[in-house]
């Protein structure tokens, strides 16, 4: 694929476009328009300048970090949640759970109007129920703890349409390896986000003695990003990038784009360790710090709790080392991809394998040593986080290059769907099995302590399974790029079976 920048025009000025066709016979790979068709144009379109573009990027990447931010933040406040609404753990994950359910219902329709519709009013009308939401949960009291949950399952909304829309846009103003560095800067910010969200979390509410305040913080900052993207943020042709900024148009239906993917190889396994990375990053993310703080309480290293807010060392440890190891992966993951690409054309999924099966010792090492050592515990945490990191920005890479402009969307959306129904909207309240566990003898610290330990367990297995998901990917994803280069740049004419 051709390397180019940005200079594109905005999706708002009246543009020649190159179609992709329609019609119920278009299938995976399949070339429907002639060569013609496809061919850039003599005369360039008015561009978007790289400037806009640049800023463009900032302003998504803001967003971003504010997306996670707001995701991890009661994980930051975990106990003092508990301790005012009086919950266990089952019950406390279950916070997290509504949350990515309602993300993951929601995903599917913005999917579909992100390939059809003004992709820059669907994120800004989402974003707008996020902060709503988002800031009213910091006001229920103690006796509405079923208002926080459909609070939180409404919060789902706003992140949904940002989440499928914001990274086909990024992929409509860059190409080629200049798209690969914005997508890694735009995925680097889950990790960093998710890491702040448990230090400003934990900071606000030992700040101002109250755990609301950490609901807070993000809904304000939230109201700037949202003022940014409503005069910063371009909405660019679908497929601009690649065509040299005419964009490309399909009319198919939403049941053959379905049907596209799920012919789509490359797509089906990788978003399968997707499902893998979500499910085991959603419940470390969420139980990890719960877990050391009960392993200092073994060693009779008692994290009390003080009026209505708790000991928060461990969020702020974990935070920082979820910021660090997000920015490392990230920019090691990219690097590599870019190095190693040219090179050897499956090497995407197979430097995601190795990242998802390399954590598996560290995530065994982290459950075990804890008891005896945190300080050894947040050294292999470190490790595991950072080969974890590897895979985001990469993965977002994969999607964007053997998926047809016309239906990144969409890809993003199912991709997301199917990645949380069977990722991370379970594994919190899963790992909340602890409480079945701890039953049988609840009144020690040393077995509060263990329960959550050999529920965290599964996450082990899974990563081995993930890894093997990203091993038979490398089987398709060459075919599968090149398919869609053809498709795109017109280097050659397929027919359609009928």
């Amino acid at each position: 694929m051709e390397e180019k920048g940005s200079g594109i025009p905005s999706q708002d000025d009246p543009v020649p476009r190159r179609s992709l066709g329609s019609s119920s016979g278009l299938h995976y790979g399949a070339l429907v328009n002639s060569v013609s068709s496809l061919a850039p144009l003599a005369t360039d379109n008015p561009a978007i300048s790289p400037r806009r573009a640049y800023v463009a990027i900032a302003v998504l990447c803001y967003v971003n970090l504010l997306n996670y931010m707001e995701r991890y933040t009661i994980a930051g406040v975990l106990a003092d949640i508990q301790k005012f609404f009086k919950i266990n753990d089952s019950t406390a994950g279950l916070l997290q759970t509504v949350f990515i359910c309602s993300f993951l219902l929601l995903a599917p329709l913005f999917g579909y109007l992100g390939d059809r519709y003004n992709r820059k009013y669907i994120m800004l009308c989402g974003l707008s129920v996020w902060l709503l939401t988002a800031a009213g949960s910091s006001f229920v009291s103690e006796s509405q703890f079923w208002l926080l949950v459909l609070l939180r399952a409404l919060v789902g909304v706003g992140e949904a349409s940002y989440s499928t829309v914001a990274p086909t846009i990024i992929g409509d103003l860059f190409s080629g390896g200049q798209r690969s560095v914005m997508i890694c800067i735009f995925y680097v910010f889950i990790p960093v986000g998710s890491g702040l969200g448990y230090i400003t979390g934990a900071g606000s509410a030992n700040l101002t003695g109250d755990w609301r305040w950490a609901l807070r913080i993000t809904p304000i900052m939230g109201v700037v990003g949202l003022i940014l993207m409503v005069f910063l943020c371009p909405n660019p042709p679908r497929g601009a990038a690649e065509t040299h900024g005419d964009g490309v148009t399909g009319h198919s239906s939403y049941k053959e784009d379905v049907k596209y993917l799920l012919k789509n190889k490359s797509y089906v396994w990788s978003s399968l360790g997707v499902t893998a990375l979500a499910f085991l990053t959603g419940a470390l993310a969420f139980w990890l710090p719960t877990f050391l703080a009960r392993a200092h309480m073994t060693k009779g290293v008692e994290r009390s709790c003080t009026g209505d807010t708790c000991d928060s060392t461990d969020s702020y440890i974990f935070g920082a080392v979820t910021v660090a190891t997000g920015i490392l992966g990230g920019a090691l993951g990219t690097t590599l991809s870019r190095h190693f690409r040219d090179k050897f054309s499956h090497a995407d999924p197979l430097i995601c394998a190795v990242g998802m099966l390399g954590s598996v010792p560290c995530l065994f090492i982290t459950i075990f040593v804890a008891s005896s050592s945190v300080p050894a515990a947040y050294v292999f945490i470190f490790f595991g986080e950072l080969l974890l990191s590897l895979n985001w920005a990469v993965l977002a890479d994969i999607l964007l290059y053997v998926v047809v402009p016309t239906r990144r969307a969409t890809a993003e959306a199912l991709q997301i769907t199917f990645g949380h129904l069977l990722g991370d909207a379970g594994s919190p309240y899963l790992l909340g099995i602890s409480d079945a566990i701890r039953s049988s003898n609840p009144k020690t610290h040393d077995w509060n302590f263990r329960s959550l330990m050999y529920s965290l367990l599964v996450c082990p297995f899974v990563g081995i399974l993930g890894g093997v998901f990203f091993l038979i990917t490398t089987m398709y994803i060459t075919e599968d790029r090149k398919a869609v280069q053809r498709l795109v740049e017109g280097k050659s004419r397929l027919t359609t079976p009928t």
